[in-house]
């Protein structure tokens, strides 16, 4: 069985946008229905559009692909931007589109979407947002440790950061407004915890609307306690290396068992998982309510 993977960088939202413009019959509306001539697939011109290469939801849709045997199918790659650019202008005009999604997001929000069922379980179920750091850090650096450790929050909360974000805040100063409307939170967060004078710490991050909310939040939390705290972007594979090697201390972005499931058997002896952050939450395959399709299942039709 052949796979076939298309991964043509940020101008993939572009020209999926142009191909989507093409199909503005009835039937693509509403996502291709028995009654009508078109298929889902012929809808969106075989193509799920997805976020970075490197991410783990597109491995999962990798799995998903072949799992399905959807061998007519594409996966564009891009960025979360660019996903959701390509979602907007689809959804503004109800067109059909299927992304790669997952929640907490503000775009669950935003529009009115569902998840397709995966009776194959490609993409696992509820996973866990775990707070990973590098070995030594709790010895190197015991206050930030503890905080990390005792760092828990719900989907609401980081939903009103993301929001805030997507409505033109800029990161730092959503997060800041977030820890002072919240400071019964932060209490918790910080509890016990003695402040420093100064110490440095690095924290690396992937470019996900909600790991830009957490991670400009806790670093928020520990500048109130005197930590000069610097903040890395990068992709999903260098943000593990950067943990695993020492050259960041920690990350927030620790999607778990199924996301993130290849970097923890690669480097999993290099890393301390130091606590869970979230429950409940969930990647998957993702489309407007308006479409007439609840399954992966459907994608063969």
């Amino acid at each position: 069985m052949s796979l076939k993977k298309k991964f043509t960088g940020l101008g993939a939202a572009a020209l999926l946008a142009v191909g989507l413009a093409a199909c503005g019959s009835d039937d693509a509306k509403s996502g291709g229905d028995s009654s009508g001539s078109g298929s889902v697939g012929e809808s969106v011109n075989y193509k799920i559009t997805g976020i970075d290469p490197g991410a783990g939801i597109m491995e999962a849709t990798e799995r998903a692909i072949e799992d399905y045997d959807l061998e007519d199918w594409e996966l564009v790659s891009g960025s979360g931007a660019a996903m959701t650019a390509a979602l907007k202008k689809a959804y503004d005009k109800e067109e059909p589109i299927i992304i790669t999604g997952w929640n907490p997001h503000w775009m669950f929000s935003k529009y009115d979407l569902k998840y397709l069922e995966d009776p194959e379980g490609s993409y696992g179920g509820e996973e866990e947002i775990h707070t990973i750091g590098r070995l030594g850090l709790k010895e190197d650096k015991p206050e930030a440790y503890k905080v990390l450790q005792q760092f828990h929050w719900k989907e609401e909360d980081m939903g009103a950061v993301m929001v805030d974000i997507q409505e033109g805040a800029k990161p730092e100063d959503a997060a800041k407004k977030w820890v002072e409307e919240n400071q019964d939170k932060v209490d918790e967060w910080t509890k016990g915890v003695d402040k420093v004078d100064g110490d440095k710490f690095k924290f690396i991050y992937v470019s996900w609307d909600s790991e830009i909310a957490s991670t400009n939040v806790v670093k928020t939390v520990l500048e109130d306690l005197g930590y000069e705290v610097e903040l890395s972007q990068v992709e999903a594979g260098p943000m593990y290396t950067a943990v695993a090697d020492g050259s960041a201390d920690a990350l927030l972005a620790g999607w778990l068992p199924v996301t993130h499931k290849t970097y923890l058997e690669k480097f999993g002896d290099k890393l301390d998982d130091i606590g869970v952050s979230m429950e409940g939450v969930k990647i998957g395959l993702a489309v407007p309510e308006y479409m007439n399709i609840d399954s992966i299942e459907d994608l063969k039709e």
